[in-house]
């Protein structure tokens, strides 16, 4: 929270991020058992709390498909290395009018139970750590939309005002906020950042004009930046690609923390951002999954931490990757990246990490990213 205030820190703050694959590779270099062990030792400063999902059956099919919040279904595709999940079904592709909408496969903040919220938020705020709700996929009009509608179609929905992405996006809003402040409300002023999520850039440019976010997105993004700042939260937005023209005005609208910073092209390099918006926004991620992570050197990976901690003395960085880190990157670059940031507990005590409440498996995946 220092670093946020830009009051100084004893080490800057850490945040990770990886593939279910690189995820398992560290696992088992330590000689851990689960996820939360594994951040205890990055020295990861954020824990998420979840509300339980108790709404209607998510069925799986025969095909090995399994169901979506939306009625969509994801199968895993695999590659060299791993796997990872697209959607293999789109309930809402081919839907002209808004007539046609199947309304019963929109989700409701009723799905969830919050009783346990609470007790988390104790349990988290004992142990020091930074605590959050939600995820990456929570919100994200464009991407997540898309898959239960198709890329394209979102896209040309989002220029001619189409009516049936116009109710779907304001479906999906309504459920996130709702759900939102419903962990607010049971969190009693606990959270310290909720997150959501937008994919507005791609590699080299934003992905929608100017006109469309001020149309679609900023009522309902200022709308929920000031209720997350009702309740005493600050605000967190993943936001992947090339994203600065956006930067000025989310700011304006309430954003606090922009995660994850990918430098893909020279505008977005870090220190440009901090020398543009650093005094408004926080900063997360930004050492890259794409090129110095995944086949820079050990000095590189060192050089550029070494960089951040210089330009970001006082606070406003929270440092990680800027994105989960992919299969193929070198044990060596991932481990240099938190040992140069000072997070990393090479030689953490035992008792340290097995305790009451480390027992889930590391195969565990928190689908809602998706939904």
């Amino acid at each position: 929270m220092n670093a946020l205030l830009r009051k100084g820190f004893d080490r800057i703050p850490v945040k990770h991020e990886g593939t279910p694959e690189i995820n398992h590779m560290l696992i088992k270099y330590f000689g851990l058992q689960n996820m939360n062990q594994l951040l205890k030792v990055l020295g990861d400063d954020f824990r998420y709390i979840e509300a339980e999902y108790k709404g209607p059956e998510l069925r799986t099919f025969p095909d090995g498909s399994f169901e979506g919040y939306w009625g969509e279904r994801y199968n895993y595709a695999h590659f060299e290395g791993g796997k990872y999940l697209e959607p293999s079904y789109l309930p809402f592709a081919n839907i002209q009018t808004p007539d046609q909408l199947d309304r019963s496969h929109f989700p409701t903040a009723d799905w969830f139970d919050y009783s346990t919220l609470y007790e988390q938020c104790l349990r988290i705020k004992k142990d020091g750590y930074a605590i959050c709700f939600g995820t990456a996929g929570d919100m994200d009009f464009i991407n997540s939309i898309a898959r239960s509608r198709g890329t394209e179609q979102v896209l040309m929905d989002l220029i001619t005002d189409n009516p049936v992405y116009l109710e779907i996006m304001e479906a999906r809003f309504n459920f996130y906020y709702e759900m939102h402040e419903r962990v607010l409300q049971a969190c009693k002023g606990m959270v310290d950042f909720m997150h959501i999520g937008e994919d507005l850039g791609t590699q080299t440019a934003q992905v929608i004009d100017h006109s469309i976010f001020e149309r679609h997105f900023a009522p309902k993004f200022k709308k929920y930046f000031e209720m997350v700042h009702r309740y005493g939260a600050y605000s967190m937005m993943h936001m992947c690609g090339c994203v600065k023209a956006f930067l000025p005005r989310l700011s304006e609208l309430g954003l606090d923390v922009y995660d994850v910073v990918q430098p893909t092209n020279k505008e977005m390099d870090i220190a440009l951002l901090q020398k543009e918006v650093g005094d408004k926004l926080t900063f997360c991620g930004s050492v890259c999954v794409q090129t110095t992570i995944a086949f820079g050197s050990q000095a590189e990976v060192e050089n550029e931490v070494k960089r951040r901690l210089k330009l970001f003395q006082k606070g406003g960085l929270f440092l990680g990757p800027t994105h989960a880190i992919q299969v193929g990157s070198p044990l060596e670059n991932i481990l240099t990246l938190y040992r140069t940031a000072g997070s990393l507990n090479e030689k953490i005590d035992s008792s340290v990490l097995f305790i009451k409440g480390d027992e889930e498996k590391v195969d565990q995946v928190n689908l809602s990213k998706l939904f």
